[in-house]
């Protein structure tokens, strides 16, 4: 069973916390004795700031959240900033679990508006809690683990506009341009999809167009208008390609899946079809309809229903 972001989350935090851990614990230590003499503090915060990996400003706040030293970065101590209050600052508002060490949950930061998170150490002097050791981190300088987050392959339903939703009875399909051709068009896509390299496909039925990608230059997209596809001689653009072996999808597959979308968008002239895709290695098929829910649904249980279960 593949995981859900939310477990790729909880791992990657896991392993900042054990890397980041330590080496805050043992800078908490350091400062402890010049707890309360800024220019102290500042003199250890920047001899230590290379042991703490990835930081990008450390500092000191009290059981306020009042800074009471300056920031420290990478080029050393950046003054301004004793008696900030970062009482209101996202991190300062979780609760440090008892062993001491908080990682924030990731917050939009103050001044540069980019993704960010904090960690916290506390500080003990005399056996007594002091205040915090306070470090952050730019998401963008943070290692990822290796395990690439793969999309789980379960049906999703999605609920759209209200508006929309809330007057999908006051309405009719009105054909488009695709409709009058449409068995013609999503041959034309069928044999791009098995024959020609596409890899996929986002077919705007009410638009009468296709968007495509393929496998040659799969950083681009490509659309096809009605014009194009109501023309087999567009196949000829796109060199023959042999289907991939590593595709969730079976070629045969791919014209029963585009057969079901045509019947999705004219069997029914209230709840119609009005955009879907289809993904060939993710094995996944999308459809939007009139009422504006989408479904994104695992291609072989889409081709396990037939028009009674949508309408």
């Amino acid at each position: 069973m593949k995981r859900s972001w939310k477990d790729s989350i909880h791992q990657q935090r896991e392993e900042l916390a054990h890397m980041l851990r330590e080496p805050l614990g043992q800078l908490a230590e350091r400062i402890a004795p010049a707890w309360g003499d800024c220019d102290a503090m500042d003199a250890v915060l920047a001899d230590n700031f290379a042991r703490i990996p990835h930081c990008t400003v450390l500092y000191c706040v009290n059981m306020d959240g009042r800074q009471i030293c300056n920031n420290v970065g990478p080029a050393g101590i950046v003054p301004g900033y004793v008696g900030s209050d970062r009482s209101a600052r996202p991190y300062m508002r979780e609760s440090v679990p008892i062993w001491g060490f908080l990682l924030s949950d990731a917050y939009i930061g103050q001044n540069e508006h980019r993704p960010s998170l904090t960690a916290l150490q506390v500080v003990y002097r005399d056996d007594l809690t002091v205040g915090y050791l306070g470090a952050n981190f730019d998401l963008r300088n943070l290692p990822a683990n290796a395990e690439r987050y793969e999309e789980p392959g379960n049906w999703r339903q999605v609920k759209g506009d209200p508006a929309i939703r809330g007057t999908v009875f006051q309405q009719s399909r009105v054909d488009s341009p695709l409709d009058g051709n449409l068995e013609q068009a999503l041959s034309i896509l069928e044999e791009l999809l098995t024959e020609r390299g596409v890899f996929q496909c986002q077919i705007h039925f009410s638009s009468s167009l296709a968007t495509i990608w393929t496998l040659d230059d799969p950083l681009r997209y490509r659309i096809l208008d009605h014009e194009a596809l109501s023309d087999p001689d567009i196949c000829l653009i796109y060199p023959p390609l042999a289907y991939p072996a590593d595709a969730a999808i079976a070629a045969d597959e791919i014209g029963r899946i585009l057969a079901t979308l045509q019947a999705l968008r004219l069997t029914d002239p209230t709840i119609y079809l009005r955009v879907a895709s289809i993904n060939i290695f993710n094995g996944m098929v999308s459809a939007t309809f009139s009422c504006d829910g989408s479904h994104y649904m695992p291609h072989d249980e889409f081709l396990t229903k037939d028009t009674s279960f949508w309408f």
